[in-house]
């Protein structure tokens, strides 16, 4: 069934072409005749699936169809999102889906000024995307109220867990109306999760897409058994036999993606880092270049990342394996969004072997090895134009780290 044969607003239909939407996805198909209905859901999805425009997509149909004046400092639906990035993401799309309808959008998160957010949520909004800390610190300050929120939306659920926010969510209940709709989203469940949801819930329709199939059907994922410190040799000559590709590369922590980064820059490869060290400009700036293909190579840690909803990242590269494993299934669900294929490659060195038993327990499959003999290893490390200087490279770091340390304590 194509969108244009949904009982939509014209102006949502013809945004929805802008984009290029034509049919829904799974998720979509199942999700918008529920949420349409006014039903609570509660649907687990992969990510890049489009679990986005499956909420987004009813919400303002309904929002349009019932279009009554915001009261004062009021919202009419709440997006609680885990991170920055992800509401940035979000908020875009529903700028776009609401082009010529009377509909408001805000998003409001930390790391930048507050003044222009409060301004806003004076007025009133009829979409409000959120992170918990700027959200609650504004309801504490009376910026804005929740007695009139209509429908509450959790995205990225298992992520809201990850993160901590747990309590701060069942905080939120407290606050909202009984009569709220509510829509859950998430990529994995877990008890937790399931405990959280029901709570929130009231007799929701449940959704599951491919649930046997944690990572999704178009992402060829494969790993690759390194030793720690070669993995830069790898990288680069990945990097380098798809010059043309867009990379997402995936570290442990943020001291790691400077690390690799700075290694990527002595062979020529360009590269930006998202990590928490960045502040909300820094942030904003490195995925405008991401975005528009200026920078094609990004290095993240988990916290950073989730919110990255790019549809053309060619490859993701697991430079460090996750700890947890069902990040395993985040991270690679970055390529491979909606119709398009995609790449992901592990490093996986010794010290890492459990952490790959864990994430094929997690997604129960077993990723396909790429087998290398010794040749063909050393070839990698031979070539690499790095690779005859690193160790000197390597000691200039320590050394320079070394004197920073030193000077930062004198």
């Amino acid at each position: 069934m194509k969108f244009a044969r949904y009982n939509f607003s014209e102006n949502l239909i013809q945004n929805l072409t802008n984009l290029g939407f034509k049919r829904p996805t799974d998720i979509q198909f199942k999700a918008i005749p529920s949420i349409i209905k006014g039903e609570d859901v509660l649907a687990i999805a992969q990510t890049g699936t489009g679990k986005t425009a499956a909420y987004a997509i009813p919400v303002i149909e309904i929002l349009n169809r019932n279009n009554i004046e915001v009261f004062e400092n009021s919202i009419r639906c709440l997006i609680m999102v885990p991170t920055h990035e992800l509401a940035m993401q979000v908020c875009e799309v529903f700028e776009i889906l609401c082009k010529g309808l009377n509909i408001n959008v805000l998003g409001i998160y930390g790391g930048v000024n507050i003044e222009p957010q409060t301004k806003k949520l004076k007025k009133g909004v009829d979409v409000l995307i959120a992170t918990p800390g700027r959200l609650f610190d504004l309801e504490h300050q009376k910026f804005l109220s929740l007695n009139n929120v209509e429908f509450l939306v959790i995205d990225e659920a298992d992520r809201m867990f990850e993160c901590g926010f747990i309590e701060q969510m069942h905080h939120l209940i407290t606050k909202l109306p009984r009569n709220r709709q509510t829509l859950f989203f998430s990529a994995t469940i877990s008890k937790e999760i399931k405990d959280l949801a029901y709570s929130m819930v009231n007799n929701a329709v449940r959704i599951q897409i491919s649930p046997k199939d944690t990572v999704s059907k178009t992402i060829n994922h494969s790993v690759i058994f390194v030793e720690m410190d070669d993995k830069r040799f790898f990288a680069e000559r990945i990097i380098k036999e798809n010059a043309e590709k867009k990379f997402l590369i995936f570290v442990r922590t943020k001291i790691r993606a400077e690390r690799v980064c700075k290694a990527l820059e002595r062979v020529g490869i360009i590269s930006e880092t998202m990590h928490s060290d960045k502040n909300q400009n820094q942030r904003d700036n490195v995925m405008q270049k991401f975005k528009t293909g200026k920078c094609k190579i990004l290095i993240a840690t988990d916290i950073s990342a989730r919110g990255i909803d790019i549809p053309d990242i060619d490859i993701v590269i697991n430079y460090d394996l996750p700890e947890q494993a069902e990040n395993y299934v985040h991270r690679v669900g970055r390529t491979g969004r909606a119709d398009r294929k995609g790449t992901a490659i592990s490093f996986c060195s010794l010290e890492e072997k459990e952490l790959l038993n864990e994430i094929q327990g997690f997604i129960n499959d077993e990723i396909k090895v790429i087998k290398m003999n010794n040749s063909d290893y050393e070839e990698t490390i031979d070539i690499s134009t790095q690779s005859e200087h690193d160790w000197q490279a390597l000691i200039e770091d320590e050394d320079n780290f070394k004197m920073k340390k030193k000077k930062f304590k004198s």
